[in-house]
């Protein structure tokens, strides 16, 4: 089967029913779905499918709350040449193109992403590189998009190699979604792609529920670990998909059952027309209080939200710190306080 792109597609899978509004829902941003995921999709009860939810388009797309942004993490702002996001003094993001193996609804790029999204070409991709460059206080640089593992090894190699030549660059992180969405991309071609001589290169896993962790996907995962990459998840927190403490855990020790450490726990963005995700912010910090009680360490994401504007990602998990002028009040992880002599 292959990788579902088109209403009608999904219709034929039994994926969604015949319905006029969802064009305009589908309209708003491309549909793509890999056979790998389209596969763990339970088609009798797709209200509730953590797969289905995250890649189907849902009528309440079409619902643009007033708060909700174009650009809600305010790349634009931090741009200074084509394909850069210079947020943090000591990072940038680098984008060097726009597709995706599968296409999440709840994307904070939804307006650029897809098949006709802007990709850097030579002349443009030459300028970010001169631009980091220029500036010695990048220490890491951050490949993003789109899905840089959706370049083919050849081209994937020679932007690893050029950032590799560029003696300040210490970190290259990857950020990406194919070991899970797309897992036979990751071959021994890629894999050997992604080694730099020098920098130390990290891979940032997107995975959202435990049932995405299937057999081939693990493969793909441990294929990148055995290869020597350090593996770091990133999980969006998103209502009727991962919201409850039972999930979170499932989802938590699966990643780490498959090397990969939990890295962060986002925050849903305010993304036009995916109000229907986001939970709030109180109930995420007492869902992360929950799991404090219940995982390792090991296991332990750090729940974060990006400011609306481009100012950067902040934690906004529980406090375990009380007020009071004698000692400090801790909450232990089973939520019992305990005063501590500071």
């Amino acid at each position: 089967m292959p990788t579902l792109r088109t209403l009608e597609a999904l219709e034929r899978e039994g994926l969604v029913e015949a319905d006029p509004r969802l064009a305009k829902a589908a309209r708003s941003m491309p549909i793509a779905i890999t056979p790998e995921l389209a596969a763990l999709i339970d088609r009798t009860d797709l209200a509730h499918d953590p797969i289905a939810r995250q890649f189907v388009p849902d009528i309440r797309e079409t619902d643009i709350g007033a708060e909700e942004l174009a650009d809600p993490i305010g790349d634009e702002a931090r741009s200074p040449v084509k394909g850069i996001v210079h947020r943090y003094p000591d990072r940038v993001l680098l984008k060097p193109m726009h597709v995706c193996p599968v296409y999440c609804r709840f994307c904070f790029r939804r307006e650029k992403v897809g098949p006709g999204g802007e990709a850097l070409d030579a002349a443009e991709l030459a300028a970010a590189l001169a631009y980091i460059r220029a500036h010695a206080e990048i220490w890491e640089v951050i490949l993003t998009g789109g899905d840089p593992l959706m370049l083919a090894p050849r081209r994937l190699g020679e932007l690893i190699k050029a950032l590799d030549t560029i003696p300040h660059v210490a970190v290259i992180r990857v950020h990406s979604r194919v070991p899970v969405a797309d897992p036979e991309r990751v071959t021994n071609d890629l894999v050997t792609a992604l080694k730099p001589r020098h920098a130390s290169l990290w891979i940032g896993v997107h995975c959202n529920h435990a049932r995405e962790l299937a057999p081939p996907a693990r493969l793909a995962l441990a294929r990148l670990a055995d290869a020597g990459f350090p593996l770091l998840s990133q999980t969006v927190l998103l209502a009727g998909i991962n919201d409850d403490v039972a999930t979170l855990c499932e989802l938590m020790r699966a990643l780490v059952s498959a090397r990969v450490k939990p890295y962060y726990l986002h925050h849903p963005d305010l993304v036009r027309g995916t109000g229907h995700f986001r939970i709030s912010i109180k109930r995420g910090q007492a869902l992360m209080k929950a799991l404090r009680g219940r995982l390792s360490g090991l296991a332990q994401p750090t729940y974060v939200l990006d400011v609306p504007g481009g100012h950067g990602k902040v934690p906004v998990g529980p406090a375990y710190l009380g007020d009071d002028p004698g000692a400090l009040l801790v909450e232990d992880a089973f939520g019992r306080r305990h005063r501590y002599p500071d």
